[in-house]
């Protein structure tokens, strides 16, 4: 039987996953009655709620007598790590383009992966169904990303074809007329112009582990292609480890992929796609070999954590009040137990305390990880997140980053403002009637904080990406913290109306009426760039003295609504996140007023020693 193993690679939102949707109805993966959600490969509730893919997919497709296997790789770049990896585990892509965006930062990300691993991109121009498209304009794009990365000749001589995956149709033809329902000419494309795996059955057996995966009732879970020889279920293999030692144990399940299913399989040969349990350490890089044949393949590269925070035991008042896995133990129970298939973070206990250093490859990598603990019933709190410096050939390096954002032409000069104040460097600027497209290269200390009051200052019509690009000596411009004040509670209670009508005159709410708050807690945003302590509890006093007014006609300004990102992103060094299955509360480390006054004195004082 013949196979084909191909990744879909795009920039976020361009498409992949509803592209993968077409592709499993065209090839009659789903019965003619069934009811198929949108977005089928999304299984987690995250990805589903957010529209993006977090972890990669695999799926088996069963076209013209071949077997089709598609990895629907994630788009943003805090997952980048496993596309790098996902290359390692294809012959092919499909390098999905928006018809209006064009190329974009992570399509130039993506596609500098798949080139470094020399696979062959097939473009797929997706959404010809959108207004105002320019298609000419978007195959330029791509061309010139192919030159600038240093495509092999052959490469940039590349087939295209034309979809819209929301309506699910497919053509070879630029004109949007000539689509017709299904995805034949892109399976057809795959056909004709992916190699088969170059592997051999009659080889010793080759199995390189790319991914990892996990569950409670096998352990770890190892995933890769077979690149020579054939694999059973309940074979005595060899792992080569990363460090060159071996050990070799036995293969207790093997799965592989038939549509959206992973089912347990008694076999499976070179070129297939499947996951293998029996090893509770085995690790991505390593290579599962014949016994008499020992015989590893080179390491994969697993991109470095460039961001941490502090993951630490909820201290707060409030404790103990909405989540039931309170304790350290839990807690690092299961930060450990996500270190079992997430190979880009990092997790160390910091000794004589009840916090842990989690490191991350951005700020949605960790925010997914926390969101995740609160819907397991965690309670936990956070500090704000710091980028990781290195110390390379003796200089202080930071991790810098690939800025792209396009706004209406009314804010760009805010923007400009703002990012010349975040160390930025504008690279490239391209302007039209209505948008302008702005190219910076910016610390990643700079975009801390940065895309929340991005979106205000836009009015919500911004868009934004950024990739990272490399490590740089550090610049000392001060940067990352928040320039404004906030309101801090001074009192234990539930916030009333006729307290916060008076506080609301102060700068901007957080919290609306009957919110319990504590001595310590974050309640609203000061106009001016020092702290104020507030008490939102007061009741009005109650006489026998009749009132033209009463406390229910107050009415109060709409409070702002903050994510979990815009609380992480929001707060300074001297606050934290308070993290339960039901809210988020921003506090300050130091709850009690007094005693933190005393303690921003003490160091003013110290730093103006310093000065």
């Amino acid at each position: 039987m013949e196979i084909r193993n191909v990744a879909i690679i795009a920039h976020v939102d361009h498409g992949k996953t509803t592209l993968v949707d077409q592709l499993l109805k065209t090839a009659g993966t789903f019965r003619s009655n069934e009811d198929v959600q949108d977005r089928v490969m999304d299984s987690n509730d995250i990805e589903r709620e957010r529209g993006i893919t977090i972890l990669a997919k695999t799926t088996s497709i069963m076209y013209k007598d071949c077997k089709i296997n598609i990895v629907d790789t994630p788009g943003h770049a805090d997952f980048g790590g496993e596309v790098e990896r996902i290359m390692n585990m294809v012959d092919g892509c499909l390098l999905l383009v928006d018809a209006f965006e064009g190329a974009m930062p992570q399509t130039r990300f993506v596609l500098k992966k798949a080139l470094e691993a020399h696979i062959k991109p097939i473009v797929v121009v997706n959404k010809v169904d959108r207004k105002n498209i320019n298609i000419d304009k978007t195959l330029d794009e791509v061309l010139a990303l192919f030159i600038e990365l240093g495509a092999p000749e052959e490469f940039l001589d590349f087939d295209v074809c034309y979809a819209s995956a929301l309506k699910g149709t497919s053509s070879l033809e630029a004109d949007p007329d000539t689509q017709v329902e299904g995805m034949d000419c892109i399976f057809d494309t795959i056909l004709k112009e992916i190699p088969a795996p170059k592997s051999d059955v009659n080889k010793p057996l080759q199995f390189q582990i790319s991914l990892l995966d996990y569950n409670d009732f096998v352990g770890r879970v190892g995933i890769g292609t077979i690149k020579n020889g054939i694999l059973h279920a309940g074979d005595l293999v060899t792992v080569s480890r990363l460090d060159g030692s071996t050990k070799q144990f036995k293969v207790m399940k093997l799965f592989g992929y038939q549509g959206l299913k992973k089912l347990e399989v008694e076999s499976a040969q070179a070129g297939d796609i499947v996951a293998i349990a029996g090893l509770p350490d085995i690790n991505v890089g390593e290579t599962v070999c014949d016994n008499n044949h020992i015989n590893p393949l080179p390491l994969l590269r697993i991109d470095e954590p460039t961001l941490q925070m502090t993951f630490g035991v909820n201290t707060s008042p409030f404790a103990g009040h909405d989540g039931k896995n309170l304790t350290a133990r839990k807690i690092e129970e299961r930060l450990f137990r996500e270190l079992q298939k997430d190979v880009s973070l990092r997790v160390q206990r910091i000794p004589n305390t009840e916090s842990w250093q989690v490191s991350g490859r951005g700020e949605l990598h960790l925010s997914i990880l926390i969101e995740n603990m609160i819907r397991e019933d965690y309670e936990l709190q956070v500090s704000k997140p710091e980028v990781i410096i290195k110390v390379i050939d003796g200089v202080k390096c930071e991790p810098y980053e690939d800025l792209t954002i396009e706004v209406p032409n009314e804010f760009v000069g805010d923007i400009m403002t703002t990012l010349g104040t975040r160390a930025a460097q504008l690279t490239n600027m391209d302007a039209n009637d209505y948008t302008t497209k702005l190219e910076y290269v910016i610390p990643s200390r700079g975009l801390l904080g940065f895309v929340s009051s991005y979106m205000t200052l836009t009015k919500g019509y911004g868009i934004i990406s950024h990739t990272y690009k490399e490590y740089r000596p550090m610049d000392n411009t001060k940067i990352g913290e928040r320039k404004i004040g906030v309101l801090v509670a001074v009192e234990t209670g539930t916030a009333t109306p006729y307290a916060m009508e008076h506080v609301e005159e102060r700068g901007t709410m957080f919290i609306t009426p009957g919110t319990e708050v504590y001595c310590g807690m974050i309640v609203g945003e000061n106009r001016y760039d020092n702290d104020l302590a507030v008490n939102v509890v007061t009741k009005k006093n109650l006489t026998n003295v009749r009132s033209s007014t009463k406390d229910n006609t107050v009415v109060l300004k709409t409070p702002r609504k903050m994510t979990l990102e815009a609380c992480l992103d929001y707060i300074n060094s001297d606050e934290l996140v308070e993290i339960t299955p039901t809210t988020y509360r921003m506090r300050k480390k130091i709850l009690d007023t007094a005693t933190r006054k005393k303690y921003e004195a003490h160091q003013k004082a110290l730093d103006n020693n310093e000065d």
